[in-house]
């Protein structure tokens, strides 16, 4: 399985975001200097994180984004899938009825061995990501990081959303 950029875009941003003041936004402009990635496809992940309601979106001269929850209220999975949308990763065509040997249709009562398979290993991983909130990742970055790094970050924002600037 591979997962989009966008969804390692939207979770980055997510925790960007989520340090953004009350009454604040942080602009689609603004994430995309900060993550030096393209400004239209960086659009795209976060107009689908509004459509999702993980983000606000705020009109006027201090708009932007802000999340529309608390980061103890947001997973990694609501944000794949508002992403990658609800469907599933696998997707079984039944080739087990296709070729010289193939198993008749009307003899497919269970379902496909292959696929179950798939099934299961998707909802475990669907299980962990939905155990694993925007807050835990904010936490485990900044234990890895260092004190001087975090303040250039939360600088850089209170710069970007500060209504005298």
């Amino acid at each position: 399985m591979q997962i989009s950029k966008g969804v390692e875009w939207a979770v980055h941003c997510c925790t960007v975001i989520a340090l953004v003041g009350e009454g604040r936004g942080l602009n689609a402009e603004a994430l995309s200097e900060f993550f030096e990635v393209p400004g239209p496809y960086l659009a795209k992940q976060l107009q689908a994180l509004s459509r999702a309601g993980l983000l606000e979106s705020m009109r006027g001269k201090h708009g932007g984004y802000r999340l529309a929850r608390s980061v103890d209220a947001i997973s990694l999975l609501d944000i794949v899938l508002a992403v990658e949308g609800p469907g599933p990763a696998f997707r079984c065509t039944e080739i087990r009825q296709n070729g010289p040997c193939g198993v008749p249709r009307k003899e497919c009562r269970r379902p496909c061995e292959v696929a179950a398979a798939f099934a299961d290993a998707e909802a475990a991983w669907r299980d962990a990501l939905r155990r694993r909130s925007l807050a835990s990742i904010m936490q485990e970055a900044s234990a890895g990081s260092t004190p001087g790094h975090l303040l250039e970050i939360v600088e850089w924002v209170r710069q970007k959303t500060d209504p005298v600037a």
